[in-house]
């Protein structure tokens, strides 16, 4: 599934496409038809991400659509017009260039109460400069929760996903069943603090880098990571291989229904 900076970055593109302008609107899958027609010919005002969602908000339309992309969904942006349809698109956008949405969890258009209910849901999301870290951390510190299954709550948390969670652990050597309450505020501080700079660097790069200088493949003369997430990691995806800080095999386990990896040694701390 997508994590938070893909869909920062997704906002960020489509308004550098499409803001300012009227914009064709269709779904040739039909799925979202009536919708889609009723956005044909506006002007697209904004495209704004909240965790993993994203909202596109038109002019003269009190609705936001809403897009959850879930495990198999894309928005890819085309440059130019009038390209073939190509697999189930549940909607197209065009002006000067495309994009096509294909396989959404939710592509939906809501009423201004329904986008406040479904941000109601979210935790605050570290790519956000309205985010507040505290909330958070209310529900952490009272938590009985292993603190793995807690940064994957969209609730507590919004953005992070499966690869954030493993990482950031492993850069606070955390281990990864630590009960929220027992999670230090100084840790969670630094780790929320953390969080926003990795993410920000996702969505300038598109993919994830979570390795210091003194662990990338040139400072430790080892080949690059090849997985098809791309970006340097220390964990994540990595078990049964020796820690990049200490060469002790990297362990995995299920935590809320998605593989967790994190280094026994490294992380033993709460």
């Amino acid at each position: 599934m997508p994590e938070g900076h893909t869909l920062h970055r997704l906002a960020r593109d489509l308004e550098a496409a499409f803001a300012g302008r009227r914009v064709r609107s269709a779904s040739p899958q039909g799925r979202f038809a009536a919708e889609a027609a009723r956005l044909d010919g506006r002007v697209l005002e904004s495209a704004e991400a909240f965790g993993k969602h994203l909202f596109v908000a038109f002019a003269d339309v009190p609705e936001q659509v809403h897009v959850h992309l879930g495990l198999y969904g894309s928005f890819v942006i085309s440059p130019g017009v009038g390209h073939p349809v190509v697999g189930q698109v549940r909607w197209r956008l065009e002006a000067q260039a495309s994009a096509d949405l294909r396989g959404p969890n939710a592509c939906e258009l809501l009423t201004p109460p329904e986008v406040d209910a479904v941000l109601g849901r979210l935790g605050p999301d570290p790519l956000r400069a309205d985010a507040d870290p505290d909330r958070a951390w209310h529900r952490i510190h009272r938590s009985q929760v292993p603190i793995a299954a807690l940064l994957m709550d969209q609730s507590v948390l919004a953005g992070v996903g499966n690869v954030y969670r493993a990482e950031v652990l492993f850069r606070h050597r955390v281990a990864p069943m630590t009960a929220g309450r027992r999670l230090p505020r100084v840790r969670w501080n630094a780790m929320w603090d953390d969080l926003r700079e990795l993410m920000q660097v996702g969505v300038e790069r598109g993919r994830i880098d979570t390795v210091r200088p003194e662990h990338e493949p040139e400072a430790m003369g080892r080949d690059p990571r090849a997985d098809d997430h791309g970006g340097e990691v220390y964990v994540y995806r990595r078990d049964g291989q020796p820690c990049l800080v200490c060469a002790t095999p990297i362990r995995r386990r299920l935590v809320a229904g998605r593989n967790l990896f994190w280094c026994p040694s490294c992380q033993q701390r709460g």
